[in-house]
Formats: structure tokens, sequence, C-alpha cells
């Protein structure tokens, strides 16, 4: 039982890797679920302060990754109509263009939202448009960075437990 438990754990990780960039999946509190579930078997004792910690850590994460592409956006003068544009260009750019659709999506939906809001201000489109992207590099990195931590804890709590040989 224990194996099935420690591989659907490595799952979880590399589905949070990937939650990283796709705004569907939760990265940080998917990784989260795999250390829960490592905790689960009967080689490892159960840390109740580090589970707590990086649960925080991760609800955290989920929290501000709503708020850093708005604040990036707002700071290049970007409205929510840019917003909007920006979420939409992402799904569509994964759909369409896989992995590298989701940063030229994001970009270009962003420019259309905010063109959309005001058609004769294309300078403030493009700044707008620009500032979601960095908005969401940021948050991608930040959950990515996150997950690689929570990965590196999994591997290393595996290690330490002599289960990895």
């Amino acid at each position: 039982m224990d194996l099935v438990l420690i591989i659907i754990g490595i799952l979880l990780i590399i589905i949070g890797l990937i939650g990283s960039f796709v705004p569907v999946i939760p990265g940080p509190i998917t990784a989260w679920v795999a250390l829960l579930i490592l905790y689960q078997t009967s080689f490892v004792s159960t840390d109740f302060t580090f589970l707590a910690i990086t649960l925080s850590i991760s609800i955290g994460v989920f929290i501000l990754d709503y708020f850093i592409p708005i604040i990036g956006a707002k700071k290049f003068g970007g409205t929510k109509s840019g917003i909007i544009g920006a979420t939409v260009g992402l799904i569509a750019g994964l759909i369409f263009l896989g992995p590298l659709g989701i940063f030229l999506g994001t970009f270009l939906g962003a420019l259309v939202g905010e063109l959309i809001h005001d058609p004769d201000d294309k300078r403030t489109a493009v700044k707008a448009a620009t500032g979601s992207l960095i908005g969401f590099l940021t948050g991608v990195f930040l959950k990515f960075s996150i997950t690689v931590l929570f990965g590196y804890y999994f591997f290393k709590i595996l290690w330490e437990n002599r289960l990895l040989l």
C-alpha cells in the first residue's frame, strides 16, 4: 500500500508542476496533497507542524495568484477588460497553441480586451497587455518555485526514510 501512496504522491507532484503553468490546476496545493499522502505511509511519522506550514504557504500562493496578474495589469494601466481578455487568451492559447500559447495568448488576450475597452488608445493597450503578461509570469514563477520546493521535500523525506534505494 505504501508503494501505491508514493506513486500517487509522485504523480501529484508532476501534476502540480504542470499546474504551475495551467491556471485550472492549483499547482502548489496539488503538490501539498502529495506531501500529505506521503505522511500517510507507514514509514513516515506525521509532522503536523510541517504540514500546517506548507498548507498555509500553498493556500497563500493560491490566493496571491489571483491578485498578482491584476496588480501587474493595473500597474501598467490595465482595465478589467484587459484582465478578462488575458484570462480568455490564456485558455485559448493553451488549447490552440499548447504551452507556448499560454504566454502568447495571455498577451494577445489582454491586448484585445484593452482594445475592446478603448479602441483608440493602442499605446495603453500594449502597455497593459505587457503588465498582464508580467503579472502572469510572476505568478507562474511563484507557483513553480513553491511546487518545486514541495517536490524537493517529498523526495528528501523519502530519502531520509530510506524509501528511495
